[in-house]
């Protein structure tokens, strides 16, 4: 299990690997590197493809542990991971099962929602950060940073209307409202969607009907290329309210039993285990 763009997994995911703990399953729970517990440099490097290595690093070090079966490991995203996941399952047939709660299936379909919401004036901005950063970048310099969240107007990765209150309402202790500027390139090719065909274990996809941040029309797009393999369930409610409340709850429980039908979990409780990608 990891987070979306910018985030720490002290952000709202303990109650859902909490859950998973006492339905019998053993949790690996991480932050990518440059992020939160884990080390790496420089600081807030957002960037797909280096996520998705820590993703197979995390399978494979799972797949070591005493007491794990190497054959029932089960892939869990939200966000920007519930992409992530797809691209890692669809090249690891070993893969159990894929749980993709709101996922960012589709970079450019995000990207025209952030033109929609935004506008073209608020991209640019965003995209001469970017440039600069990655300038800096390529001289060794110290990254520029962006804004993960900010309200509507600002300068910020993500600035519709829920963005910002609802990160700050499930933010823990070591997120950071930043990331690096050069992280406004990667969504242009972060396109789990063409992946998903090559999925080839059973995927639940969870959708929050009314997400400002992932596309709910991209995620049903995606559903329908997983060619029969897929579950959609989805939620009348915003991106963020999922990591909360009533909605949570009805997430969890929803992957509790998409895992018993697919795994056989057994209901004997056991601890958590949080765990940092370094």
């Amino acid at each position: 299990m990891a987070h979306g763009f910018g985030a720490t997994m002290d952000s709202g995911l303990l109650p859902f690997a909490e859950a998973f703990a006492e339905a019998g399953l053993d949790v690996l729970l991480f932050d990518y590197r440059c992020f939160g517990d884990s080390t790496g440099e420089p600081r807030q490097l957002a960037w797909p493809s280096r996520h998705r290595e820590d993703y197979r690093a995390a399978v494979d070090f799972a797949r070591g542990l005493d007491g794990v079966d190497p054959e029932r490991i089960v892939l869990w995203g939200t966000s920007w991971s519930g992409g992530h996941i797809v691209y890692v399952a669809a090249d690891d047939p070993r893969i159990a099962a894929v749980i993709s709660q709101n996922g960012d299936f589709d970079g450019v379909r995000t990207l025209r929602e952030i033109g929609r919401y935004a506008g073209l004036g608020q991209q640019l901005r965003v995209t001469l950060v970017g440039v600069k950063d990655a300038v800096r970048g390529l001289r060794g310099q110290e990254p520029l940073m962006l804004p993960t969240v900010g309200r509507p107007g600002e300068l910020a990765g993500m600035t519709s209307e829920e963005s910002e209150p609802g990160m700050r309402a499930i933010a823990g202790p070591s997120w950071r409202n930043e990331v690096t500027g050069r992280a406004v390139f990667a969504e242009w090719t972060n396109r789990a969607i063409t992946r998903m065909d090559g999925v080839r274990c059973p995927i639940l996809v969870q959708i929050a009907d009314r997400d400002s941040v992932a596309p709910p029309a991209a995620a049903r797009a995606a559903a329908w290329r997983a060619k029969g393999r897929v579950e959609v369930r989805e939620y009348p409610c915003l991106h963020f309210d999922i990591y909360q409340g009533e909605w949570r709850e009805r997430a969890s429980a929803d992957q509790l039993h998409f895992l018993r039908r697919h795994l056989s979990a057994s209901e004997a409780p056991v601890t958590a285990s949080l765990t940092s990608q370094t």
